[in-house]
């Protein structure tokens, strides 16, 4: 079992019993990833991003290298065993992110870097990004040895991160091609509140 889908607050979603499915698959699951799930990851992530701005956040094999390297810093959505939205991230040892942070795990750090969120184009415009942005916090501060998370997207999806309690720290150092990015933050310790009632351990 992962360690994600052994805390309290990521267990599978359950249905009432008076509408119980008869298949055996949870009607939503949210687990870490593995290397065999790449390829879905990589046909949603290909999808959402290529159509917006032309460059995906990580090709095929980075996917892979970061879901071999740190899977328990990934968390997959999934609707009756589909792979619907999910979030890849790796622990960072500065205070900025560089082009280093594309390709590199520090395994010392304190920081996770958030390489990507993306959700399949059918579960869009529910929500689901916020949900699983919430739950992944909510994981991180359960770690003992993260004190925040760091992202750069596109000046249109500041208002989202924003929504999820992310803070502006500046332009990014990181370009790629004509694109240019808004580097953002969120502490995730200090919530000794949050924590004593997530499950943390």
């Amino acid at each position: 079992m992962s360690v994600v889908s052994a805390l309290p607050f990521m267990r599978p979603l359950q249905i009432s019993p008076g509408r119980q499915r008869r298949h055996t698959l949870p009607a939503s699951e949210f687990r870490s990833l593995s290397p065999e799930d790449a390829i879905s990851v990589f046909e949603i992530e290909r999808e959402a991003f290529i159509s917006v701005s032309g460059e995906c956040p990580l090709h095929l094999d980075e996917v892979r290298h970061f879901l071999t390297l740190c899977p328990e810093l990934s968390l997959g959505w999934f609707e009756e065993g589909r792979l619907v939205a999910f979030i890849i991230g790796s622990l960072w040892d500065q205070d900025k992110l560089t082009t280093d942070a594309l390709i590199l795990h520090k395994p010392h750090g304190t920081t996770v870097h958030i390489h990507v969120l993306a959700v399949h184009r059918t579960f869009r415009q529910q929500g689901k990004g916020s949900i699983l942005m919430w739950r992944y916090l909510q994981y991180l501060r359960c770690q003992p040895r993260v004190r925040r998370a760091v992202l750069m997207c596109e000046d249109f999806l500041v208002p989202f991160y924003r929504k999820s309690g992310f803070k502006v720290h500046g332009p990014s150092e990181i370009t790629v091609g004509p694109l240019t990015f808004t580097e953002m933050y969120h502490h995730v310790r200090g919530h000794a509140f949050m924590r004593r009632n997530s499950g943390c351990v």
